[in-house]
C-alpha cells in the first residue's frame, strides 16, 4: 500500500483560502486521484507485466489543510506465491523504503465502516468535541487476537485538532518481528510517517501516549500465526491543534518548560522557540528532569532528525539533573521532531545566576551542578565527579583515609575497601567476633579449641573439629556437628558419612565471570536459575528462583491480592524459564502454575516472613539455561562486607516506568543488619538480610521482587542467600536493599517442597 505524502498540494493556486472548503465532490476527488491513479497502475502492471490479478478502489479519505486537499488511494494485488519477493521489491521501490512487513491478497466485501481483506480488517472512526472513544484489538478482553491477522483503524478529528491517543492495556507478543502495533501520522501506512512502533506488554505507571500533527491518524495490528495475545485497549480523543507550551517567551529569574504535549510523547513535525531573557548581569543554567529525544538509529552526534538546540544539537537519552550553561542573559532554545518516529521529550528548569556566584546557599561542583552543602564532605559521591569530597575535614562520625577522603565510620572492618586506599580496614584483627556475638583474643583463633562455644573460631582453619550441636554449627546427616564454616557442597568431604557433599546439583553456571539500578547486561545462559513471572496482560511482574525441577522461591508479596489482580491464583501466571531478553521469550521455556504457597507469616506492613514457593505444572527439562540455585543450610553465614549479585529485569532508575529489556546482574554487598536497621528506621527484623552500595546508584528495584540475591562460595558454587524484598526508593544513599534471609526458612523449604 502506498498513500500520498502529507506534505503534497493539489491544485496549486495563488490563493490558498480557495483550497479551503468544507466538502470536495466525488467528481473532485476522481478528478484529483484518477491522473495519479492511472500513472501508478500503468506502472504497477508495467511490472507485472499483467500477469497477476489486481484491483484498485479510491476512498473519499480526503482531509483539508491549509496546504490544499490529501487524497488516500488504496490498492490491493493478489499475486502468485512465487511472485511476491519480486513484486515486495517492485512496490518497495515506489516508496523509497522497505514493504510492509504483511502483503494482504484478495478483496473481501464491505461492511459498515469496514472493509475486510481476507483476514484484513479496516475500520474508520472520528473522534467528536470533547468525547473518548474506544479502539481495540479483535476479541479484547474475551479473548486473544487470532493469527495472521491484519487490521487497520483510520482515526479523524475535526479540522483545526490534533488525535490524542492513549494505550492503557497493551500485551502482545514480545517479539516486534512477529506480533506489532504501528501508529502512522497519516491516514495511509507510509514507513516516512511512522509514530511509533509497539510490541510485548505497557507496564504499569508507563505513559503510551501519542498526539498526531494534523487531523488524522492511522492505527494497524499485524500478527502472524504463532502465539497470540490479549491485545490492545486504546482511547482517542481530539484536542485543539494549538499546543499550549510549544515555544514562547520565558522571563525571570527562573522558569519551566516541556517537550509539546508532555508527559505525552511529543507529536510529529512540530517546531518549538522559547526566547529565554533572565535580568541583565545574569547566567542562564537550564537543567533537564527528563530528555529524551530520539528515533531509531539517530546519530547522537550530529542529531539530524529530531533535537532540542541550546549552544548546539542535543539528543538521545540524558540522565537526570543533567546540566547546560549558557554564559548569557539571553537564549533560545529550539526544539525539532521530523515525520516519524516520536520520544518521551523532555521537562526543563532554567534559573538565572550571578557569574561570579553560580550556586548561591549551595556546593558548586566542577561540573557546574548545584548540591545541597550538606551533602559536602559527606563520604558520597553527589556531584558525580567527586568534587564535593575533596578537601574534606573528617569529623568524629568519619573515617580520615590517608588520601584525603572521609567516609561513614560504620564502614571500618567491615572487609571492603571504602578508603580505595585500605585505610579503613587497617588495624582490624586485634580481636576475632564469634558469630554468637561474643569475642575473643585474635590469638585464639583456629588453635583446636571451641573458645567461641559455637565452633566459629575453628570453622575456618585447615582442620575442622567435631563440636557441640547449636544453632550455628553445621550437622550432618549422622548428626554430627562440625565446627567447619558452610562445609555444604564446597567440594571437600567433610562429614564421616558424605552428606555435606550428597546433594549438590545446583548452584553451577556455564559463565564464570539485573534493570537491576546501576547494574549491566547478563550473558546468556549466565543465572541459569532466573525466572521471570509475567502475570496474564500485564507482563513480566516479579522474579523468582530455581530451586529444584518443579519448584521456584519468589517473594510473598508477588502473590498477594489487590483490588484489581488476582496475584494468588496459580492460573493467572505465566513462568518463563531460561529467558535472557524479555522481548525473546519464544526462545525460553513457558511453564504454568499449579500452587502457590506463600509463608503462613507474612506481614504485608513490615513485610516480615516475604517469601513464597510455586509449584509449576509440569517438571521443567534442566539444561545450561536452566538450573537450581542452591539453598543454604539454616547454619550457612554470609557475612557483613561479602559481595554478592543481585539480577532481575526491574526499573532501571527509580524515576523512570520502564523495566529493561535484558537481564541485568549488579555486585553489592552484605551489610550488618545493627547498621542497616539503623538506616533503615529500625524496620528491620532477623528474618531479613540487608545489601547494597551505601554511596548509592545500586540496587534491585520494582519488577526485581521475588528475584535472587546469590552468593558465590568458596568453590564457585552459588547459593541463594536472599529474596528481593522491599526498600526505600532504588539506589538511594545510605538506603540498602533489603532481603528475605534464605537461612530462615530451609525447614519450611523442605517440609513444603521436599527439596
Amino acid at each position: 500500500d502506498h498513500g500520498l505524502d502529507q506534505t503534497e498540494q493539489f491544485l496549486p493556486a495563488s490563493d490558498a483560502k480557495k483550497l479551503q472548503k468544507k466538502r470536495i465532490s466525488f467528481r473532485a476527488m476522481v478528478a484529483i486521484g484518477l491522473p495519479t491513479a492511472l500513472a501508478i497502475i500503468a506502472l504497477v502492471t508495467g511490472l507485472l507485466v499483467w500477469h497477476f490479478h489486481f484491483a484498485l478502489y479510491f476512498f473519499p479519505f480526503s482531509e483539508g489543510s491549509n496546504n490544499g486537499i490529501i487524497a488516500y488511494y488504496l490498492s490491493e494485488f493478489n499475486v502468485p506465491e512465487s511472485q511476491v519477493s519480486a513484486v515486495d521489491e517492485a512496490m518497495a521501490s515506489l516508496d523509497g523504503v522497505g514493504n510492509a512487513r504483511k502483503s494482504r491478497r484478495g478483496f473481501g466485501r464491505r461492511t459498515d465502516n469496514s472493509l475486510i481483506i481476507d483476514g484484513s480488517v479496516k475500520r474508520s472512526h472520528h473522534a467528536h468535541g470533547n468525547q473518548t472513544d474506544i479502539i481495540r484489538s479483535p476479541g479484547f478482553p474475551d479473548s486473544a487476537y487470532l493469527p495472521n491477522l491484519y487490521t487497520e483503524w483510520q482515526i479523524r478529528a475535526d479540522p483545526e485538532h490534533r488525535i490524542r491517543l492513549e494505550f492503557d492495556v497493551l500485551d502482545l507478543e514480545k517479539d516486534c518481528r512477529n506480533d506489532f502495533i504501528k501508529v502512522y501520522d497519516s491516514l495511509a501506512p507510509s514507513e516516512k510517517q511512522v509514530i511509533v512502533e509497539k510490541c510485548g506488554y505497557r507496564l504499569p505507571g508507563e505513559k503510551l501516549i501519542f498526539i498526531s500533527s494534523g487531523n488524522v491518524m492511522l492505527v494497524t495490528l499485524v500478527t502472524n500465526e504463532e502465539k497470540n495475545f490479549p491485545g490492545f485497549r486504546a482511547f482517542y480523543s481530539q484536542i485543539p491543534a494549538k499546543i499550549q507550551d510549544c515555544g514562547g517567551r520565558l522571563t525571570g529569574l527562573r522558569g519551566t518548560f516541556t517537550s509539546p504535549g508532555y508527559p505525552s510523547h511529543y507529536p510529529p513535525q512540530t517546531d518549538c522557540v522559547w526566547n529565554i531573557e533572565v535580568p541583565s548581569g545574569k547566567h542562564i543554567k537550564v537543567k533537564f528532569d527528563k530528555l529524551s529525544i530520539h528515533s531509531p538509529e539517530q546519530n547522537a552526534i550530529s542529531c539530524p532528525e529530531d533535537y532540542l538546540e541550546i549552544n548546539y544539537r542535543i539528543c538521545g537519552e540524558k540522565p537526570p539533573k543533567t546540566v547546560y550553561t549558557i554564559k548569557s542573559n539571553q537564549a533560545t532554545v529550539r526544539f525539532h521532531s521530523d515525520l516519524s518516529y516520536v520520544s518521551e521529550g523532555f521537562s526543563a528548569e532554567f534559573e538565572a545566576f550571578e557569574p561570579t556566584n553560580p550556586c548561591p546557599g549551595r556546593f558548586q561542583c566542577d561540573n557546574d551542578l548545584c548540591v545541597s552543602p550538606n551533602l559536602q564532605c559527606d563520604g558520597y559521591n553527589d556531584c558525580g565527579d567527586m568534587s564535593d569530597e575533596r578537601g574534606c575535614t573528617c569529623n568524629e562520625t568519619q573515617i580520615k583515609c590517608m588520601n584525603g577522603f572521609c567516609k561513614p565510620s560504620f564502614w571500618r572492618c567491615d572487609g571492603v575497601n571504602d578508603c580505595g586506599d585500605n585505610t579503613d580496614e587497617e588495624n582490624c584483627a586485634q580481636e576475632f567476633r564469634c558469630r554468637n556475638s561474643r569475642c575473643i583474643p585474635a590469638q585464639k583463633q583456629c588453635n583446636g579449641y571451641n573458645d567461641c562455644g559455637d565452633g566459629s573460631d575453628e570453622s575456618q582453619c585447615e582442620k575442622s573439629i567435631a563440636v557441640h550441636c547449636s544453632a550455628l554449627t553445621y550437622k550432618c546427616k549422622n548428626n554430627q556437628c562440625i565446627s567447619k564454616l558452610n562445609p555444604m557442597c564446597d567440594g571437600e568431604t567433610d562429614c564421616v558419612d558424605g552428606s555435606d557433599e550428597a546433594e549438590c546439583k545446583c548452584g553451577t553456571k556455564p559463565y564464570k565471570s539485573s534493570r537491576i539500578v546501576g547494574g549491566k547486561d547478563s550473558n546468556d545462559g549466565e543465572w541459569p536459575w532466573q525466572v521471570s513471572l509475567h502475570m496474564k496482560t500485564q507482563g513480566h511482574v516479579c522474579g523468582a528462583s530455581v530451586i529444584s525441577n518443579r519448584w521456584l522461591v519468589t517473594a510473598a508479596h508477588c502473590v498477594q491480592d489487590n483490588e484489581k489482580f488476582n496475584y494468588s491464583q496459580p492460573d493467572q501466571w505465566e513462568v518463563y524459564l531460561g529467558l535472557l531478553n524479555q522481548g525473546e521469550t519464544s526462545k525460553s521455556t513457558l511453564k504454568h502454575v499449579k500452587r502457590i504457597i506463600s509463608h503462613p507469616l507474612y506481614d504485608h506492613l513490615s513485610y516480615d516472613n516475604d517469601i513464597a514457593l510455586m509449584e509449576l505444572d509440569s517438571p521443567v527439562t534442566l539444561s545450561q539455561n536452566i538450573w537450581p540455585v542452591c539453598l543454604p543450610e539454616a547454619t550457612h553465614d554470609f557475612p557483613a562486607g561479602k559481595s554478592v549479585w543481585i539480577t532481575g529485569w526491574g526499573k532501571l532508575r527509580e524515576e523512570v516506568d520502564a523495566i529493561a529489556s535484558l537481564l541485568q546482574k549488579a555486585e553489592v554487598r552484605i551489610i550488618n543488619n545493627t547498621v542497616c536497621s539503623k538506616l533503615m528506621d529500625n524496620g528491620i527484623t532477623p528474618r531479613m538480610i540487608c545489601a547494597g552500595v551505601l554511596s548509592g546508584g545500586v540496587d534491585a528495584c520494582q519488577g526485581d521482587s521475588g528475584g535472587p540475591m546469590t552468593s558465590t562460595e568458596s568453590n564457585g558454587r552459588m547459593f541463594l542467600a536472599g529474596v528481593v524484598s522491599w526498600g526505600d526508593g532504588c539506589g538511594r544513599r545510605n538506603r540498602p536493599g533489603i532481603y528475605t534471609r534464605v537461612t530462615e526458612y530451609r525447614s519450611w523449604i523442605r517440609e513444603m517442597t521436599g527439596v
